[in-house]
């Protein structure tokens, strides 16, 4: 069913969305995700429905921690919406309000992720044990009928979290077994992304630039590999820098290493040489000898110097591209017709190592104003573009991390299976 054929009037749509925001003392630091679920859950309620909205916050492993309570939301979502929102503390137990809620009306069920059947992983259990394998059929079952108990306060259900989609969780699909087709839909906000990815992968113009940035190769070497089969050019910076000078045996400081991976890295490499692309690594770092992590700032008394990636002295941590490697990327990323940009150059959320991001934000937006199709997905690089006042400069910004690279990697994202089956 698709949701703009759907007819809400007089009917209880339960809606998952991705409002998983950053906060700081209970306050939101980034409202991407809540902005872009509104037009679903607008939609809904100017078509005559009431709305039951869901969603997880962090990563509580079943477990009740205040500080990741969407209690915290509700004034911020209310004010988004322009109607009011009740709020249930416990989101297996709102049975009278979503039997109250009148069309027009407006609940928000407590963070999924309390629960450890949200998620459908035993908890206290040790891998690879036979005790593991019986907790992990129970627990199948447990989330099947947390599934069934959300499923039970709604007429519907939409699913409008590309966040979660990569996901087999009881509200992102298991949730769909208990819905007919005719009243199950993706979101408007899904419905863009899936066509967003369809761009990229399906609908290339060439050249297709790729920038892959982040701390980990480990990460990100199934999306790597993939790509490597499609674009032209592949950019890859952030921590992964040092993770391929170290396996030409440069000499790094400090520097984020996965000293396990050096021969994914050199294989990388090759398989570029293989596919004909053009791969380009960042060759200079801005570096510094004192950097805190927990509050994104420099200490008192370090030193900030730039040195080339592979030759990096030992008190010295790299933290972002340096100025040759910032023109390099943009060099790379001129004239590009289709590029897909996941994870920042540096350590973009201090004034110091901002450079190397904001290098490529600019490059990308440079591009799109030229007729490309700019794809830019993953909280730090979203978070880059609104730094820098580019989100209105680039084709579609993803609210999609994980997500976003499995569907990239050509997986099936269980959310969009879950509504189509």
């Amino acid at each position: 069913m698709k949701i703009n054929d759907y007819n809400f009037a007089g009917k209880k749509a339960i809606v998952r969305v991705d409002f998983n925001v950053p906060l700081k003392e209970g306050k939101i630091t980034d409202d991407t995700r809540i902005m872009g679920a509104l037009p679903t859950l607008k939609l809904i309620l100017e078509k005559g429905g009431s709305l039951i909205i869901m969603s997880h916050m962090g990563k509580p492993k079943g477990k009740v921690k205040p500080e990741l309570s969407l209690g915290q939301i509700v004034d911020a979502v209310s004010e988004k919406l322009g109607t009011p929102v009740k709020f249930v503390a416990d989101c297996q137990k709102a049975d009278a309000e979503a039997a109250a809620l009148k069309p027009g009306e407006v609940l928000l069920l407590e963070n999924l992720r309390y629960y450890p059947e949200e998620e459908g992983k035993p908890v206290g259990v040790e891998k690879g044990t036979p005790e593991f394998d019986e907790a992990k059929k129970a627990m199948k079952e447990s989330q099947k009928e947390f599934a069934k108990k959300l499923a039970s306060y709604a007429d519907c259900w939409v699913m409008d979290a590309f966040g979660t989609a990569h996901r087999k969780h009881a509200s992102t699909a298991v949730i769909a077994d208990y819905f007919d087709a005719d009243n199950k839909m993706l979101g408007l906000l899904m419905e863009k992304e899936v066509k967003a990815v369809d761009n990229v992968l399906n609908n290339i113009q060439r050249p297709f630039v790729a920038i892959m940035g982040g701390s980990k190769v480990s990460s990100k070497i199934g999306i790597i590999e993939n790509l490597l089969g499609k674009v032209d050019k592949l950019i890859l910076c952030g921590g992964m820098t040092y993770t391929f000078a170290k396996a030409h045996n440069g000499e790094i400081g400090q520097s984020i290493v996965e000293m396990d991976k050096l021969d994914v890295a050199l294989g990388v490499e090759e398989m570029a040489k293989k596919n004909g692309v053009e791969l380009v690594l960042g060759v200079d770092s801005v570096c510094c000898t004192g950097y805190d992590f927990s509050t994104f700032s420099v200490k008192e008394g370090a030193k900030v110097e730039t040195f080339p990636s592979d030759n990096i002295p030992a008190e010295f941590e790299g933290l972002d591209a340096g100025p040759i490697s910032r023109q390099k990327f943009a060099e790379a990323i001129k004239g590009a017709k289709t590029i897909l940009w996941n994870g920042p150059a540096g350590c973009f959320e201090c004034d110091e190592f901002t450079p190397g991001s904001r290098a490529i934000g600019e490059a990308i937006a440079e591009a799109t104003a030229e007729g490309a199709f700019s794809l830019i997905g993953g909280g730090d690089s979203v978070a880059c573009v609104n730094k820098f006042g580019l989100a209105d400069k680039v084709s579609y910004i993803s609210t999609g991390g994980g997500a976003l690279l499995e569907a990239i990697e050509g997986k099936v994202l269980p959310g969009v299976a879950a509504v189509n089956a």
